[in-house]
């Protein structure tokens, strides 16, 4: 089972005392259950102070990439660079750079692949607005996703399902909703990479909690968690993560 924290444009140097004990969770044997991992992605300014506290258990990643390999394009981090700073993950086409620098499937097709030649595991995030479920659109919006997002290997590939109405508002979909959209990605993953789809880890993002986190992470085709505000927490993320074991 697969935990990850993203911290978004969250924390300053004082913030690294909650990773601290992250990673010492993460590296004693009685502090994770059997099976779960901890993964965090702090914002950019941290990565490599992260780096010095994190140990070999935390994996630490970054919240974005560009598509290139280096070049002019200012205020930007390639995926060589995140590498550099001590990240072993990145997260892309997450629904608030889709929605507020408007990244299209593409785009996040080709940082995907440039993530992966730089060695990145990648998580590509998907999902649906809540419009788009009121009008019967959601299972067809998240397939084209998935079809113009993903790189063409499933090797190193990560998927979490968003559904964008729940990010941040405390409202959390029925199981059986999240347990059919589990079930649909994992479908359309088979139905891209064959026999390989079936080992891509599909993470659940939607407002995760520790007092929900237990019956998510126990729905069929749900590898995990992708935690936005309640990883920021040493005491709540790592009680996603018990709750998960």
């Amino acid at each position: 089972m697969l935990i990850v924290g993203n911290w978004k444009m969250n924390g300053r140097r004082a913030a690294l005392g909650e990773l601290r004990l992250m990673a010492e969770a993460a590296a004693s044997e009685k502090g994770l259950p059997e099976g779960v991992a901890l993964w965090v992605a702090p914002p950019a300014t941290l990565l490599m102070a992260a780096a010095d506290v994190a140990g070999e258990r935390l994996v630490l990643g970054g919240q974005d990439c560009h598509q290139g390999a280096d070049g002019a394009h200012t205020g930007c981090l390639s995926a060589g660079q995140l590498v550099d700073a001590g990240a072993g993950f990145v997260i892309l086409g997450h629904s608030e750079r889709r929605a507020d620098q408007g990244e299209s499937d593409a785009l996040v097709r080709a940082k995907a692949i440039a993530a992966r030649a730089a060695g990145l595991q990648v998580i590509v995030c998907v999902g649906e607005t809540e419009a788009e479920r009121d009008a019967g659109a959601a299972e067809g919006r998240v397939a084209g996703q998935l079809m113009g997002s993903l790189p063409e290997s499933a090797e190193g590939l990560i998927v979490a399902y968003e559904p964008v109405w729940a990010i941040g508002t405390g409202r959390t979909p029925a199981a059986d909703d999240v347990a059919a959209m589990h079930g649909h990605i994992r479908a359309q993953l088979l139905r891209l990479y064959g026999a390989a789809g079936a080992g891509v880890a599909v993470l659940y993002g939607g407002s995760v909690k520790p007092e929900n986190a237990g019956e998510l992470m126990g729905l069929a085709d749900v590898g995990g968690a992708l935690v936005g505000g309640a990883s920021l927490s040493a005491a709540s993320f790592l009680g996603i993560a018990e709750a998960s074991g």
